[in-house]
């Protein structure tokens, strides 16, 4: 028998604590994030896509893929968390209560004209530069994006777009992290991260809420399929603040018997699992390039916060090569008959090609029976943003960019 497998994974056995998900994610605040969510023009819940046929095919009872692809016109799950932080900024400065809190407002002259002064600034990969550039459009405040030198044209176009100022830093994203930091310090602008440090953990906090209201709606998704909840979730982390956002949620809400929690990460950016991996309570970076085609998930450093949540409660961390979101993007983009169509870019598709692996590699079986992932698995993976960068996409559906080594073609 070939023993062979193609990633990397650790299986977490500690008792889970809930505390943290509980403090961060309890249901009340991805419903008061929905409720603002809402209030956005074009909004509307995305699409929870059953893959049935994959599903049978590779031995699962369901597949459902919550499709961020086209999220407010954006192509990413992104600008849900840095809207939300905005508003729970705006609303702490201004002192406004929650009932006070309204997109009509925000985006009124009265607003305005109390935050002109404000320039809002961060960090990026491209999506998250893109969510909180489109916010400050739509608020009429300035808007400062710094992203790294590996970022591409079309993620820095998509950017300027936007109205916002963009600056290349000469490295790779954490280091576009620490110059924004010391930039926002010198010009007194006011930072929208999705990662935290000491002393910076509110607006963190405020974007990975924003989140839920993504995985709210999932769940309410599969109520209405006749499914109480997804028995298995796996999630892709880059500083890991969707996946914590995720995990956090449902732990929450499913204390008693909750998901199985797998985070997937690129293993040329896999801080979190070197985290898992040496389970020492200190956090564990990733230096280098980060040269990685999940260009969204190329993160050296992860964040303190959304770390206390995934080392309470996930289940398994695993890192893949990037192959495995190529062949999952390909996967979505040419589905078997009967299934939906699925744009997703190489960050959205890491989970599902993760999936995959883990389903049809013969190296797996002790994974698959130690996760349990069977006949009876209704599996949630979400595709976290679009078609971002259409020639890198074009290169991979088209011309078969980063294919699958020999040793690892599906046998079924």
């Amino acid at each position: 028998m070939n023993e062979k497998r193609d990633f990397e994974y650790i299986i977490r056995t500690k008792k889970k604590d809930f505390t943290a998900a509980d403090e961060m994610f309890n249901i009340k605040y991805a419903r008061l994030a929905r409720s603002f969510h809402r209030q956005i023009p074009g909004y509307k819940m995305t699409s929870l896509k059953s893959l049935p046929n994959l599903a049978h095919m590779i031995g699962l009872d369901g597949i459902y893929v919550k499709d961020e692809s086209k999220r407010l016109e954006l192509n990413s799950f992104k600008v849900m968390g840095g809207s939300f932080a905005i508003a729970r900024f705006i609303q702490k400065k201004l002192g406004l209560k929650d009932e006070e809190l309204s997109y009509e407002y925000l985006t009124s002259d009265e607003c305005r004209e109390k935050l002109k002064d404000l320039t809002f600034a961060s960090a990026t990969d491209g999506n998250h530069g893109r969510g909180i550039a489109w916010a400050s459009m739509k608020l009429g405040l300035k808007c400062v994006i710094y992203v790294h030198k590996y970022t591409s044209q079309a993620r820095i176009d998509a950017i300027r777009n936007l109205g916002a100022r963009v600056e290349v830093v000469d490295g790779n994203y954490d280091d576009a992290v620490r110059k924004i930091a010391e930039d926002a310090e010198r010009y007194n602008w006011q930072i929208i991260s999705d990662t935290s440090w000491p002393g910076y953990e509110e607006i963190p906090t405020w974007i990975m809420q924003g989140y839920t209201t993504i995985m709210l709606e999932a769940q309410e998704e599969f109520v209405s399929l006749g499914i109480p909840k997804p028995s298995h979730i796996f999630v892709q982390a880059g500083v890991g603040a969707l996946a914590a956002a995720t995990i956090g949620f449902y732990g929450s809400l499913f204390k008693n018997d909750p998901p199985k929690f797998i985070v997937v990460e690129p293993d040329k950016a896999a801080c979190i699992y070197e985290t898992a991996k040496a389970n020492d309570g200190k956090l564990h970076n990733i230096t280098g390039d980060l040269d990685t085609i999940m260009a969204g998930l190329a993160c050296g450093e992860a964040s303190p916060i959304a770390w206390r949540v995934l080392d309470s409660l996930a289940d398994c961390f695993m890192t893949v090569p990037d192959y495995t979101a190529a062949r999952g993007m390909r996967i979505l983009a040419v589905p078997l008959k009967g299934d939906p169509f699925v744009i997703s870019g190489e960050s959205g598709a890491a989970p599902l090609g993760a999936l995959y692996s883990i389903m049809t590699e013969e190296g797996s079986l002790g994974l698959r029976k130690t996760l349990n992932l069977n006949d009876k698995s209704n599996v949630l993976v979400i595709n976290t943003e679009g078609n971002t960068d259409p020639t890198h996409f074009r290169q991979i559906i088209w011309d078969g960019l980063d294919s699958v080594p020999k040793d690892y073609l599906t046998k079924r």
